[in-house]
């Protein structure tokens, strides 16, 4: 499936685009901070691409103008989701390049995500994370109507080997959204 946005193509990943993945999430600010480590070659991006983005209701995030993959967006539905959902409950979770970085492009790919889990996909709930620090995905979360729910504290994260916070936000389909 492939979606639109005014400014954005949300649509599947390509072993191709290992090269953009690669020039976007080998820089340190992006991955940690959202819970995945750093991209160490073009070859870990692909199979990345294989293993994880290429997962159902995965997309990459690409511009109109070029269709380059420069971020990624995915609903995680039921359990598929870190938070050990119902099956008719999804986790959105998103991360975008940062030279692309505070041009609203998260938040309108997101709005897409939500748009598609609650008019296509018809799911009851969604939901989101973000780790204690980062500032900009809870300020995503807010711009597109997440509500805070709870915290987890202290919670063993296996992908980065650590011991984190995460602070996490609830949207439901009748709530006032964008």
């Amino acid at each position: 499936m492939i979606l639109y946005t005014e400014r954005l193509i949300l649509r599947p990943w390509e072993e191709s685009d290992a090269e953009s993945l690669y020039e976007y999430a080998k820089n340190p600010e992006v991955g940690p901070i959202a819970g995945w480590p750093v991209h160490t070659s073009v070859e870990n991006s692909r199979e990345i691409i294989r293993d994880v983005l290429s997962a159902e209701e995965t997309y990459a995030v690409c511009l109109r103008e070029d269709n380059k993959a420069i971020g990624s967006v995915g609903l995680m539905i039921g359990e598929h989701s870190n938070l050990n959902l119902p099956e008719e409950e999804g986790e959105i979770g998103y991360w975008i390049g940062v030279p692309f970085w505070g041009r609203g492009l998260i938040p309108e790919a997101v709005q897409e995500l939500i748009r598609h889990g609650f008019e296509d996909l018809k799911l009851k709930r969604l939901w989101c994370g973000y780790f204690d620090g980062n500032i900009k995905s809870r300020r995503v979360q807010e711009k597109c109507g997440f509500v805070y729910h709870h915290t987890n504290k202290d919670i063993y994260w296996k992908l980065m080997d650590d011991i984190r916070t995460e602070h996490i936000t609830c949207l439901e389909p009748d709530s006032n959204r964008k």
